[in-house]
């Protein structure tokens, strides 16, 4: 595909998310509507859209890349996805009734009404902490296949791909909020879904098999081990290993998470929240198995058409087979419904990121949900410049992985989410399971930076310490245990203590 040809296909794209903003925000752009879409979303619109947002451009390229990686992975990330599946239960069944109770906008009140201000203000820079830096990978991700397949031919710089990029979902979100999101995020998630069953017809044609004769294909090609079993201290791809990671990881960053959290609050009551999650369950762990299917498939044309994984700096970049083929070996109508996909998938999490960002910074720190700032007229225009700075911040942030890394996105974002989240899931274990104790508040801050120091000392010196021992995700249970510890170290025995649940 020409990229001239690519790049009008994402004008147009980006110009029916603009136009549908200002649809929805025509008549309403208040901070009600931008934080909790005034209480009114459908479930079952949150939970397609949810999709979308939860598996970004990382799950659409990387996920497939890893198939055929080095490291022998395979389908092992189906047995993350499977844990992913109870933590998603858990939220449904203990965190979402804990908010809705409270009548929550961000869901780190819980932690102010639980253990103080300051855990509340800790728990907070947290999320902001960690969500900038995920979303941020998100997009560098489809950023970095632009840039090579499209405005390298232009000549154009990488950071300039980068501001039009954020430009273009600030555009459209800033107004709106979450009421354009759950919108534009159904849209966005319908491409992506569609792209993932068009791309596998697609290839399959190219190989000239039929969908019963590519089962069998990717059953045989040596790319489909799920389930590992092999050497649970050596080796990060055991079973148990991925199953508490994956439910953990899931538990810290999505329900101690206020981007997809703040979605699941905008339902009208509790039921249609849980039924909301219930179906996002069931289909993500379905979608997952079609985007590994597609992986071992494009390995298997890859070898057939003698198609070597793309170099990035010097390296081999799993992450750039799925482009290549697509841009470079497939005809023009796969071409565009691999960008179609690619591009919803990707911007479908970051709109929903910077959203939830400027929500969690205009409550938690510059309070305006609370009564005294309701009626405060510079409300709307200070939550444009918060917008606006967290827009830069990523950037940034963008900028500096690009220099930095050159591993596989999909593994950075769950490596650095074991170390961020980690306070997270600590202070929210102690808040619910130590219903009589109370902390010394004002020592929070220190151990949640504490904690994940002692978790990468351990990480780095885990054969030394536990008999060659190697942590993949679940590295994160490691971090919330030592939150939990040290929160418990500092805290004492109050009878009679308001939980806030």
């Amino acid at each position: 595909m020409q990229p001239i040809t690519i790049l009008s296909i994402i004008v147009i794209y980006f110009g029916i998310l603009i136009l549908i903003s200002r649809l929805v925000s025509k008549k309403d752009s208040s901070n009600d509507t931008f934080f909790k879409a005034n209480k009114n979303s459908k479930w079952y619109l949150v939970a397609f859209g949810m999709i979308g947002t939860a598996l970004s451009g990382v799950t659409f390229i990387s996920v497939p890349g890893e198939v055929g990686a080095a490291s022998g992975a395979q389908f092992k990330y189906f047995q993350f996805i499977l844990g992913n599946a109870i933590g998603f239960i858990v939220i449904a069944k203990v965190l979402l009734p804990l908010y809705y109770r409270l009548n929550l906008t961000s869901i780190y009140g819980y932690i102010e009404s639980r253990l103080g201000y300051y855990s509340y203000k800790t728990s907070a820079m947290i999320f902001l902490i960690s969500r900038t830096i995920g979303s941020a990978f998100r997009l560098y991700l489809v950023v970095i296949v632009l840039q090579r397949y499209v405005f390298d031919e232009f000549e154009f710089p990488f950071w300039a791909t980068v501001l039009i990029s954020l430009l273009l979902i600030f555009a459209y979100t800033y107004k709106g909020g979450l009421k354009t999101i759950i919108i534009t995020d159904t849209l966005q998630t319908l491409f992506l879904v569609s792209s993932v069953f068009f791309t596998i017809y697609f290839i399959c044609d190219s190989l000239d098999l039929s969908i019963p004769q590519a089962f069998d294909t990717v059953k045989n090609s040596g790319y489909s081990k799920i389930f590992f079993f092999e050497d649970f201290i050596g080796s990060k791809f055991h079973f148990v290993k991925q199953i508490l990671g994956g439910m953990f990881v899931t538990i810290a960053m999505v329900g101690l998470d206020q981007d997809l959290m703040q979605k699941n609050l905008s339902c009208k009551n509790i039921g249609e929240a849980q039924k909301n999650m219930f179906t996002f369950t069931g289909i993500f762990v379905i979608i997952n198995i079609f985007f590994l299917g597609v992986g071992a498939l494009l390995y298997v044309y890859a070898n057939k058409n003698g198609i070597d994984i793309p170099l990035k700096n010097g390296v081999p970049s799993t992450d750039l087979l799925f482009p290549e083929i697509a841009f470079k070996h497939l005809a023009i109508i796969p071409s565009v419904v691999f960008l179609l996909g690619l591009t919803a998938a990707t911007f479908a999490t970051t709109d929903s990121a910077l959203t939830a960002l400027t929500t969690s910074f205009c409550v938690d720190f510059l309070g305006m949900d609370k009564a005294e700032n309701l009626a405060k007229t510079n409300n709307v225009r200070t939550r444009h410049l918060v917008h606006i700075g967290f827009s830069l911040l990523m950037f940034l942030v963008i900028i500096i992985f690009n220099v930095l890394n050159n591993d596989s996105v999909v593994s950075m974002i769950f490596k650095i989410a074991s170390y961020t989240y980690g306070p997270l899931l600590g202070l929210y274990t102690f808040g619910l399971f130590m219903k009589n104790r109370a902390v010394k508040d004002k020592l929070v801050p220190f151990i949640c930076i504490a904690s994940p120091l002692i978790t990468l000392f351990i990480s780095m010196n885990s054969s030394m310490l536990f008999g060659n021992y190697v942590f993949d995700n679940e590295l994160i249970i490691v971090n919330g245990l030592i939150t939990f510890l040290l929160l418990l170290c500092i805290s004492k025995k109050q009878p009679g203590l308001s939980t806030g649940a």
